[in-house]
């Protein structure tokens, strides 16, 4: 059914979603934005969805975020936030998904696919995994709006860290900093979600409400728009794209 995604619902009640591209390491490209933004859909209002898990397809990556290679050709600052503007409404209907979201980092989640694991209630990872909001590295910043969420979940000294060092982490390390909620062997994650799962799906959606209330009223969907366009604006820059000329030519 899906050409980038993975959908697999279990009768326990969580529905499964990976991300499947596996030989660009689970990167985000049109087609996935447009794949999830109709799974999140249809799961926000199936009954019998009490759990969304997200993760990725094969061991080495979650998600390494954007596709650059496509969206490379996005130039101007306005084609920039054409792009960063979609996906970040698509975080912000992952962020205030009316049940529970978990995360389960199965590898790597760079730059993009960190913002995704943020936009989750719950982060759950591999051993050994590598971490990093590495956008700084590449001349700009949380391109759909994460860094907006992660001030909302982390302590502000941490979250600020993650952003301003854009560097590389261990799975242990992103756990002290409070970014990983728990580290585990990908096949015991049910575990965590147990408790979750007996519950009546009103009762779950009735808790995650209030914290949607919460975001709602602290304008944070305004926040992340107006992150998304500082984004845009460095995009443009000629420092950006001779960093992802160089990262390109790198990868060849």
């Amino acid at each position: 059914m899906y050409n980038t995604l993975i959908v697999d619902k279990s009768e326990k009640g969580y529905l499964k979603v990976s991300l499947n591209r596996p030989e660009k390491r689970n990167a985000v490209n049109f087609l996935l934005m447009e794949e999830l933004e109709i799974v999140l859909s249809n799961a926000a209002s199936d009954d019998e969805v009490k759990v969304l898990l997200l993760t990725g397809e094969g061991s080495q990556a979650f998600c390494s975020g954007g596709d650059l290679s496509e969206f490379h050709d996005l130039y101007t600052e306005e084609e920039a936030f054409s792009m960063l503007s979609r996906m970040g409404e698509i975080l912000y209907k992952l962020a205030i998904f009316p049940k529970p979201t978990i995360a389960l980092l199965n590898g790597s989640a760079i730059g993009g696919g960190c913002e995704i694991a943020t936009a989750c209630d719950f982060r759950l990872a591999r051993h050994g995994i590598k971490i990093g909001f590495v956008q700084g590295t590449l001349g700009i910043t949380t391109g759909w709006g994460a860094a907006s969420l992660l001030f909302e979940k982390l302590p502000v000294q941490n979250a600020l860290k993650l952003l301003l060092d854009a560097e590389i982490h261990s799975s242990e390390n992103a756990k002290e900093m409070g970014f990983i909620d728990e580290i585990v062997d990908l096949e015991d994650w049910e575990e965590f979600a147990d408790g979750f799962l007996r519950h009546e799906p009103r009762v779950l959606m009735a808790y995650k409400k209030v914290l949607v209330k919460k975001w709602q009223d602290g304008g944070l969907k305004g926040r992340m728009e107006a992150e998304i366009r500082e984004c845009a604006k460095l995009w443009a820059t000629e420092a950006h794209h001779l960093a992802v000329s160089h990262f390109l030519n790198k990868k060849k």
